[in-house]
């Protein structure tokens, strides 16, 4: 056996010798959990649904949440064209760099990478002000939010480095036990016939319905609620037969997502009934408890019990969109390594052929996101969570945009797939329907995060900032990378010059 087959053996019985994260470790339904997951499907439905129908479009909610599903579809027939012809853990940097070009790839990259962490960022926020609370409640101890939000960063850093597979279980147990009670409440709301005014269809799903009051605000949530569900592409490596698992993980998680928070609005805007619900709605947020909205109905229905078990629920649905994003974001910094774009150490994996060294690296990203807000004694909730949750809006947003003209771009350069409707019409309409959210979302950036105006001028500025960085670095390590190649080639065109004359003396 020569050295050349040794090593092609031996990368493909080990997949950290030649840098590659596990194979054959998720399938369809795995990577779907990843996804569910990460959109924290109760902590969507109880953080945003209220805010939605109290300042954006009331009853006409739900419309809202088939529109922004519509663009996301329309979306993910270029991104899953693409990802047929690119598997890789960078994703969205990836499918980026081939159509845009390197730099602007990079550029993605960082925006990518910002968006995990601040997302993670802030669901640690409001997961440990909901903890501390809980704590609270049932033993009348008071523990400071950040502690328990340190405490569980060391929990999901364990988890992440202990496998794919393992993971997949933790998220599988918690998604199950949210969407349960959510799904029980909405059909059996809907089997009841719905609540004072009755079931009322065209009170939320009529043009008239849904165009009323803010829809754009309506809208900019829903998208909002749908971020996440491009980790398909992500885990790409480690799926059964990527080019089909992640195509079917992606139709099925835009469907699942959309399908649930349509009809769960609706329920809920049933269950207040439709003359009510903004009403309702507002005095759940001047309360200063938004989840009042959603979990008051479901109490009504499944009695006392449910008060005390949606908050644990909601504290483990937004543990396990920590642990899932928290997977994403190290996924990233392996990929970045691998590129050498970032410091080659990131691509070390352990025995479970985990991206250890990554993982170590995004909790101390973490950790540094977190504490200076409890250093500074802000609020984990009104700062925090909401600060940067819109960042992470507007980072994903722009990602999306860039990705789909970068599917344009490729397969009308290369020819890898000449099917119109796939590469062509339904990523030119995606795009159009992203750059219409994105504008949506910077005028209403000040609502988004819920602070003022030089907050929020701020904190927009943060993404096109880490583009720009991303472009710069990406131009060092080119000149870096020609540099040593022309250093290298000197050397050894000296080397065969001195042998040359060694010889001939």
């Amino acid at each position: 056996m020569d050295s050349k087959t040794a090593v092609s053996t031996e990368a493909a019985s080990d997949p950290s010798a030649a840098g590659r994260l596990k194979p054959n470790s998720l399938g369809v339904l795995g990577i779907l959990f990843f996804v569910l997951s990460a959109q924290a499907p109760l902590t969507g439905i109880a953080g945003a649904v209220p805010i939605a129908v109290a300042i954006g479009n009331g009853a006409g909610t739900p419309a809202a949440y088939l529109v922004a599903g519509a663009v996301v579809l329309l979306f993910s027939v270029g991104f899953v064209a693409m990802g047929r012809h690119v598997v890789d853990a960078g994703a969205f940097y990836t499918y980026i760099g081939k159509g845009l070009g390197r730099p602007a790839g990079t550029g993605s990259a960082g925006v990518a990478l910002f968006a995990y962490c601040a997302i993670q960022a802030a669901m640690y926020g409001i997961y440990g002000a909901t903890v501390s609370g809980l704590v609270e409640h049932y033993t009348g101890t008071h523990v400071a939010w950040w502690v328990w939000t340190l405490v569980t960063m060391a929990v999901v850093q364990v988890l992440g480095a202990s496998g794919i597979e393992m993971g997949a279980r933790i998220l599988a147990v918690f998604v199950l036990a949210e969407f349960s009670i959510l799904i029980v409440f909405a059909l059996v709301t809907l089997f009841e016939g719905g609540g004072p005014e009755g079931l009322g269809f065209t009170d939320s799903f009529s043009p008239s319905a849904a165009l009323q009051g803010a829809p754009g605000v309506a809208l900019m949530f829903a998208i909002a609620s749908m971020f996440g569900f491009e980790a398909t592409a992500i885990y790409g490596e480690e799926a059964r037969e990527p080019r089909k698992t992640v195509p079917r993980a992606t139709y099925l998680s835009v469907a699942v997502v959309t399908g649930f928070f349509a009809f769960t609005s609706w329920m809920l805007v049933s269950a207040h009934g439709a003359s009510q619900v903004s009403a309702e709605a507002g005095k759940a947020l001047e309360s200063g408890d938004a989840t009042a909205f959603v979990f008051a109905p479901i109490a009504d229905r499944f009695g006392g019990w449910a008060d005390d078990v949606l908050p644990i629920l909601l504290a483990t649905s937004l543990f396990a969109g920590i642990l899932a994003f928290h997977n994403s974001a190290n996924r990233y910094l392996f990929s970045l390594g691998r590129e050498r774009l970032l410091p080659h150490a990131l691509t070390a994996l352990n025995r479970r052929h985990s991206p250890w060294a990554a993982g170590i690296v995004q909790t101390g990203v973490a950790v540094l996101l977190v504490v200076p807000f409890a250093v500074l004694g802000k609020d984990p909730v009104l700062t925090l969570f909401s600060w940067f949750s819109g960042v992470a809006v507007l980072a994903i947003m722009l990602l999306y945009f860039l990705t789909s003209v970068s599917v344009v771009v490729f397969f009308r350069r290369t020819g890898a797939d000449t099917r119109p409707w796939n590469t062509l019409i339904a990523p030119v309409l995606g795009a159009l329907g992203i750059a219409g959210a994105l504008w949506l979302i910077v005028e209403n950036f000040t609502t988004l995060i819920g602070g003022d105006r030089t907050t929020a001028i701020w904190l927009q500025l943060t993404v096109p900032a880490v583009l720009v960085l991303g472009l710069v670095v990406a131009r060092v390590t080119k000149s870096a990378a020609t540099k040593g190649a022309a250093t290298k080639g000197a050397a050894t065109k000296g080397a065969v010059a001195k042998g040359a004359a060694t010889k001939g003396s």
